[in-house]
Formats: C-alpha cells, sequence, structure tokens
C-alpha cells in the first residue's frame, strides 16, 4: 500500500467505525507526518483527497475536520449508487415510482436519436441511503438496444448494474446544472419544502448507438460532488 493511501485508510476507519463523528478534528500534516513516517507532502496529498472526495473538510488556518455526512459522487466517473452507499457501510434501498412504455417526445427523441412519438421505456426510482432519499433516478431507455428492461426487478438491483451487463458503456455525457424541484419531486425526496437540487443529466451509449438518457436529481442539502485528478 502506498503510504499516502495507509493514510487515507487509517482516516477512512475512523470515519467509517463512528469513532471520528461529524465535525471531529482530523490529525494534522505534521502529526500524520510524524506518526507515518512520511513527508509532509504525503500527508498534505492524502488529506487533499480525502477532501477531494468529500470526506473532510479543509480550512486554512482552521485546521480539517470529518465532513458532515452527505451523498458524494464524482463528475468524472460513472458509478452504481448503491456501491457508493454500501461502500460508506450505510443502508442502501431503492422505491421504483413509474416503470413503463411510453411515447417519446421531441426532447426525449432528440436524446435518445429516435423519432418523436417512438415508443421508449421510462422509469423513475428514489435511491435511499439511510432511509432518507439522496437521488431521483428518472431515465428513458432506447427498447432496440434493451428490449427487456421493463422486466428487471429494480428494488433488487439499479438500472446502472442491469444496463452495465447487457449493453456495456462506450461513451457518456455529462450536463451540471442547480434547479428548483417541482412538487413531484419533493414528494419523491421527501422534502418539506423546496431546496436548490442538483442534476446532473446522462446519455450513454454502448456499440449499438445511445442507450439511456438519465436525468438524476441531488437534494443540495444531501450530496456532494468531489474527485481527483492525476496527470502524468
Amino acid at each position: 500500500m502506498a503510504k499516502y493511501s495507509a493514510i487515507k485508510k487509517h482516516i477512512y476507519d475512523k470515519i467509517a467505525t463512528g469513532e471520528w463523528p461529524e465535525h471531529h478534528p482530523v490529525s494534522s500534516e505534521n502529526a500524520l507526518a510524524l506518526q507515518f513516517k512520511v513527508s509532509r507532502m504525503t500527508a498534505r496529498r492524502a488529506l487533499q483527497e480525502l477532501a477531494d472526495e468529500g470526506l473532510v473538510l479543509r480550512t486554512k488556518g482552521s485546521g480539517t475536520v470529518v465532513a458532515p455526512i452527505k451523498s458524494q459522487t464524482s463528475f468524472m466517473a460513472i458509478r452504481n449508487i448503491a456501491d457508493e452507499i454500501r461502500g460508506r457501510e450505510h443502508d442502501y434501498h431503492a422505491k421504483v415510482h413509474v416503470l413503463r412504455r411510453e411515447h417519446a417526445d421531441d426532447h426525449v427523441a432528440e436524446m435518445l436519436n429516435k423519432q418523436p412519438g417512438d415508443m421508449v421505456y421510462h422509469s423513475v426510482i428514489s435511491h435511499f441511503e439511510n432511509n432518507l432519499p439522496v437521488q431521483v433516478e428518472e431515465r428513458y431507455v432506447n427498447p432496440d438496444l434493451v428490449p427487456d428492461y421493463l422486466q428487471q426487478r429494480y428494488d433488487q438491483m439499479t438500472p446502472h448494474e442491469y444496463l452495465c451487463e447487457v449493453q456495456p458503456l462506450t461513451e457518456a455525457s455529462h450536463q451540471i446544472e442547480a434547479v428548483m424541484p417541482s412538487h413531484q419531486l419533493c414528494q419523491w425526496l421527501q422534502l418539506s419544502r423546496p431546496e436548490p437540487c442538483l442534476r446532473i443529466q446522462r446519455r450513454t451509449w454502448s456499440a449499438g448507438g445511445v442507450v439511456t438518457y438519465a436525468i438524476l436529481t441531488h437534494p443540495g442539502s444531501r450530496f456532494s460532488l468531489g474527485g481527483h485528478l492525476q496527470f502524468s
């Protein structure tokens, strides 16, 4: 294990076991460097990657603390939300609101490279972390590429898992924006009042063409984007 990875694991374990709750101070760069017998730069890298992932908050002059627990994801990767939540050792479950065939409107047809009025599959699913909804996933699926999409149990596996099995992804595009949720979204997200939400619109391709167009909506108070880039 790389030295900075050992530091990250040490802090992960402290957070996962609850020994370090939200807002708990995290050891300083100097203290970690001394504890793990590494350079301060190595310790800084570990803390910065944890900050990029949204697990800690770093404030100049105030040090580093454990971040409030939120749903965290990266805009640089497509991940299975169930795996993300379970990776934090939290409980995951899903609730299916919509699963049906319908005619594509102009916008959906354009996103799936179909004609307006063509038949598409439509699903809406809430994803829960510790019994709190952290994402509403609205997805339109090309039935020519995924003919059995409606026959799956999405309370037992996510659409992401199923689609990766039957149509491995070759390409994806994202559009990220801040929105105010509709009344229906507030109900699905169990929001007592509307609050700013982060919406990710995503198109995915396989070798056969456009597979899905998805709209992923997260309440701002329960979600953060993070990631870490390494340049050669």
